[in-house]
């Protein structure tokens, strides 16, 4: 069974397999540092999800409220294992439901070559592409997604 909850300090740890299973392909290294840094936020409970699977943490991923109209995926990522069976699909919808939830008219992210096809089938728009952004081969790709008016 698979189920959402909101981070906590000790998950830790898990969250930093899962984006050790991700690396060098769709995370650099030097990247690691800098989610460390995010995990231990004190007030990351509040913005922060981990995905479970049978008691694993197989997932985790955040929003950022930017402005009062956007808000932004932060550091989502699926256990390399269980690429491509719906969990990084799950965890995205979760988030941009989220979103629609604050009232937030427009989505956006920051992501790679290697995932950005998967945004786009979720009606993600490419507005800028850097060539190795996020170091050697891994392209830095803005994506920004217009989210309907709640009725």
């Amino acid at each position: 069974m698979t189920t959402f909850r909101p981070y906590r300090h000790n998950d830790a740890t898990h969250c930093l397999h899962v984006f050790d299973s991700n690396t060098p392909r769709f995370f650099g290294p030097h990247e690691r540092s800098g989610f460390v840094g995010f995990l231990q936020e004190p007030q990351r409970p509040q913005d922060y999800v981990v995905v479970e699977r049978d008691g694993e943490i197989v997932a985790c991923g955040g929003l950022a409220s930017l402005d009062e109209e956007t808000a932004g995926f932060v550091w989502g990522m699926v256990d390399q294992r269980l690429h491509r069976q719906g969990v990084g699909k799950a965890l995205a919808l979760a988030r941009i439901e989220q979103a629609q939830a604050m009232g937030k008219r427009r989505l956006t992210l920051n992501t790679s070559q290697h995932v950005q096809t998967f945004y786009a089938g979720l009606g993600f728009a490419v507005v800028n592409v850097v060539a190795d952004g996020h170091g050697p081969g891994l392209d830095a790709v803005e994506m920004v997604l217009a989210l309907p008016d709640r009725v």
